[in-house]
Protein backbone atom coordinates (compact mmCIF):
# COMPACT_ATOMS: atom_id res chain seq x y z
CA UNK A 1 0.00 0.00 0.00
CA UNK A 2 1.20 3.33 -0.57
CA UNK A 3 1.72 5.57 1.65
CA UNK A 4 -1.04 8.63 1.59
CA UNK A 5 -0.41 11.67 0.63
CA UNK A 6 -0.35 14.34 3.17
CA UNK A 7 -1.80 18.07 3.26
CA UNK A 8 0.25 20.51 5.81
CA UNK A 9 -0.84 23.84 7.64
CA UNK A 10 1.54 25.53 9.79
CA UNK A 11 4.91 25.30 10.95
CA UNK A 12 7.70 23.72 8.29
CA UNK A 13 9.31 19.94 9.30
CA UNK A 14 11.45 21.89 11.78
CA UNK A 15 8.75 21.92 14.17
CA UNK A 16 9.43 19.78 17.19
CA UNK A 17 5.97 17.68 16.31
CA UNK A 18 3.05 17.24 14.08
CA UNK A 19 -0.40 16.61 14.79
CA UNK A 20 -1.78 14.02 12.53
CA UNK A 21 -5.18 14.24 11.61
CA UNK A 22 -7.25 11.90 9.72
CA UNK A 23 -10.92 12.47 8.66
CA UNK A 24 -14.21 11.05 9.34
CA UNK A 25 -16.05 7.80 7.53
CA UNK A 26 -17.66 10.53 4.72
CA UNK A 27 -15.97 13.78 4.35
CA UNK A 28 -12.69 14.21 2.90
CA UNK A 29 -9.63 15.49 4.11
CA UNK A 30 -10.46 19.08 3.11
CA UNK A 31 -13.86 19.18 4.49
CA UNK A 32 -15.15 22.37 6.17
CA UNK A 33 -14.42 21.04 10.13
CA UNK A 34 -11.28 19.57 8.81
CA UNK A 35 -10.37 22.63 6.98
CA UNK A 36 -11.32 24.73 10.11
CA UNK A 37 -9.52 22.96 12.33
CA UNK A 38 -6.11 22.57 10.54
CA UNK A 39 -6.31 25.98 9.56
CA UNK A 40 -6.86 27.47 13.37
CA UNK A 41 -4.51 25.54 15.15
CA UNK A 42 -2.05 25.98 12.36
CA UNK A 43 -2.38 30.05 12.90
CA UNK A 44 -1.65 28.75 17.06
CA UNK A 45 1.80 27.57 15.52
CA UNK A 46 0.91 23.62 15.96
CA UNK A 47 2.38 21.94 12.51
CA UNK A 48 -0.65 19.82 11.07
CA UNK A 49 -0.86 17.07 8.70
CA UNK A 50 -4.01 15.35 7.08
CA UNK A 51 -4.26 12.42 4.87
CA UNK A 52 -7.10 10.34 4.13
CA UNK A 53 -7.69 6.35 3.98
CA UNK A 54 -7.50 4.49 0.61
CA UNK A 55 -11.07 4.60 0.08
CA UNK A 56 -11.31 8.36 0.41
CA UNK A 57 -8.37 8.87 -2.59
CA UNK A 58 -9.97 6.35 -4.27
CA UNK A 59 -13.29 8.47 -4.13
CA UNK A 60 -11.21 11.81 -4.72
CA UNK A 61 -10.27 9.73 -8.07
CA UNK A 62 -13.97 9.33 -9.09
CA UNK A 63 -14.43 5.96 -7.86
CA UNK A 64 -17.07 4.78 -5.37
CA UNK A 65 -15.80 2.54 -2.50
CA UNK A 66 -16.53 1.78 0.39
CA UNK A 67 -14.14 2.42 3.64
CA UNK A 68 -11.54 0.36 3.79
CA UNK A 69 -11.68 -2.50 6.43
CA UNK A 70 -9.99 -1.87 9.67
CA UNK A 71 -6.86 -3.18 9.27
CA UNK A 72 -6.42 -1.25 6.04
CA UNK A 73 -7.22 1.61 7.92
CA UNK A 74 -4.84 0.93 10.42
CA UNK A 75 -1.95 0.15 8.18
CA UNK A 76 -2.83 3.18 6.68
CA UNK A 77 -2.32 5.57 10.01
CA UNK A 78 1.01 3.41 11.25
CA UNK A 79 2.86 4.32 7.60
CA UNK A 80 1.64 8.35 8.05
CA UNK A 81 3.31 7.89 11.49
CA UNK A 82 6.40 6.59 9.98
CA UNK A 83 6.28 9.13 7.19
CA UNK A 84 6.22 11.87 9.94
CA UNK A 85 9.35 10.51 11.68
CA UNK A 86 7.78 7.61 14.13
CA UNK A 87 5.92 7.85 17.52
CA UNK A 88 7.60 10.39 19.50
CA UNK A 89 7.24 13.24 16.70
CA UNK A 90 3.47 12.61 16.36
CA UNK A 91 0.29 13.20 17.48
CA UNK A 92 -2.73 11.27 16.15
CA UNK A 93 -6.01 12.18 16.19
CA UNK A 94 -9.30 12.67 14.01
CA UNK A 95 -12.80 12.86 13.46
CA UNK A 96 -14.82 10.69 14.03
CA UNK A 97 -13.34 7.40 12.64
CA UNK A 98 -10.21 8.61 11.67
CA UNK A 99 -9.66 9.13 15.79
CA UNK A 100 -11.43 6.30 16.79
CA UNK A 101 -8.18 4.44 14.15
CA UNK A 102 -5.57 6.28 15.46
CA UNK A 103 -6.87 5.10 19.09
CA UNK A 104 -5.91 1.92 17.83
CA UNK A 105 -2.62 2.40 16.59
CA UNK A 106 -1.74 4.70 19.70
CA UNK A 107 0.29 2.65 22.10
CA UNK A 108 1.58 0.30 19.18
CA UNK A 109 3.36 3.51 17.59
CA UNK A 110 4.58 4.81 20.83
CA UNK A 111 3.22 8.53 20.07
CA UNK A 112 3.11 11.41 22.16
CA UNK A 113 -0.57 11.52 21.99
CA UNK A 114 -4.14 11.12 20.68
CA UNK A 115 -7.13 13.89 19.69
CA UNK A 116 -10.38 12.62 18.98
CA UNK A 117 -12.76 14.97 18.05
CA UNK A 118 -16.35 13.26 18.34
CA UNK A 119 -15.43 9.97 19.37
CA UNK A 120 -17.70 7.36 17.70
CA UNK A 121 -18.27 5.57 20.95
CA UNK A 122 -21.21 3.42 18.98
CA UNK A 123 -23.01 3.93 16.09
CA UNK A 124 -26.43 6.08 16.19
CA UNK A 125 -29.17 4.09 17.90
CA UNK A 126 -26.89 1.18 18.75
CA UNK A 127 -25.71 1.58 22.28
CA UNK A 128 -24.85 -2.10 22.75
CA UNK A 129 -22.33 -1.80 19.66
CA UNK A 130 -19.88 -0.17 22.15
CA UNK A 131 -16.09 0.92 20.34
CA UNK A 132 -14.41 0.92 24.28
CA UNK A 133 -12.85 -2.61 24.96
CA UNK A 134 -9.67 -0.92 23.77
CA UNK A 135 -9.97 2.54 25.51
CA UNK A 136 -10.27 1.00 29.27
CA UNK A 137 -6.14 0.15 28.93
CA UNK A 138 -5.05 2.66 26.88
CA UNK A 139 -1.77 4.03 28.02
CA UNK A 140 -1.46 7.53 25.37
CA UNK A 141 -1.99 10.78 26.59
CA UNK A 142 -5.30 11.30 25.50
CA UNK A 143 -8.00 14.24 24.70
CA UNK A 144 -11.86 13.34 23.49
CA UNK A 145 -13.22 16.43 22.82
CA UNK A 146 -17.32 15.47 22.50
CA UNK A 147 -20.49 17.16 22.12
CA UNK A 148 -22.71 16.61 24.95
CA UNK A 149 -25.81 15.25 22.81
CA UNK A 150 -23.54 13.29 20.31
CA UNK A 151 -25.60 10.49 18.76
CA UNK A 152 -22.27 8.16 19.03
CA UNK A 153 -21.97 8.60 22.99
CA UNK A 154 -23.52 11.51 24.75
CA UNK A 155 -22.40 12.75 28.22
CA UNK A 156 -24.73 11.07 30.02
CA UNK A 157 -23.70 7.50 28.12
CA UNK A 158 -20.01 8.03 28.38
CA UNK A 159 -20.76 8.52 32.35
CA UNK A 160 -21.13 5.06 32.70
CA UNK A 161 -18.07 3.55 30.35
CA UNK A 162 -14.80 2.23 31.50
CA UNK A 163 -11.62 4.67 29.97
CA UNK A 164 -7.96 4.73 30.83
CA UNK A 165 -7.01 7.02 33.50
CA UNK A 166 -5.23 8.71 30.46
CA UNK A 167 -8.17 9.68 28.55
CA UNK A 168 -9.59 13.16 29.38
CA UNK A 169 -12.82 13.76 27.67
CA UNK A 170 -14.18 17.74 27.73
CA UNK A 171 -18.11 18.06 26.83
CA UNK A 172 -18.69 20.76 24.31
CA UNK A 173 -22.25 22.42 25.42
CA UNK A 174 -25.54 20.86 23.44
CA UNK A 175 -22.88 19.62 20.74
CA UNK A 176 -23.69 17.10 18.17
CA UNK A 177 -21.52 15.06 16.43
CA UNK A 178 -19.54 17.94 14.14
CA UNK A 179 -20.18 20.18 17.80
CA UNK A 180 -23.13 22.23 16.37
CA UNK A 181 -25.57 22.99 19.25
CA UNK A 182 -29.95 23.55 19.05
CA UNK A 183 -30.58 27.38 18.39
CA UNK A 184 -32.38 27.36 21.32
CA UNK A 185 -29.64 26.15 23.37
CA UNK A 186 -28.36 29.74 23.79
CA UNK A 187 -25.01 28.62 22.60
CA UNK A 188 -23.38 29.17 18.95
CA UNK A 189 -21.61 26.41 16.70
CA UNK A 190 -18.98 29.04 16.50
CA UNK A 191 -18.19 29.10 20.45
CA UNK A 192 -18.11 25.63 20.21
CA UNK A 193 -15.61 25.57 17.23
CA UNK A 194 -13.61 27.74 19.44
CA UNK A 195 -13.67 25.89 22.27
CA UNK A 196 -12.89 23.05 20.59
CA UNK A 197 -9.71 24.48 19.11
CA UNK A 198 -8.64 25.99 22.19
CA UNK A 199 -8.94 22.15 24.15
CA UNK A 200 -7.30 20.77 21.23
CA UNK A 201 -4.36 23.45 21.08
CA UNK A 202 -3.62 23.39 24.77
CA UNK A 203 -3.44 19.70 25.39
CA UNK A 204 -0.65 19.55 22.28
CA UNK A 205 1.13 22.11 23.36
CA UNK A 206 0.86 21.03 27.01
Amino acid sequence: MTTPDLLFNGPDGSAAFTLALAHGAGAPMDSAFMNLMAERLAARGIRVARFEFPYMAARRRGERRPPDREATLRAAWLQVIEALGGGPKVIVGGKSMGGRIASLVADEASVRGLVCLGYPFHPPGKLAQLRTAHLAALRTRTLIVQGTRDPFGTEAEIAGYTLSPSITVRFLPDGEHSFKPRAKSGRTEAQNLDEAVELVAGFVSG
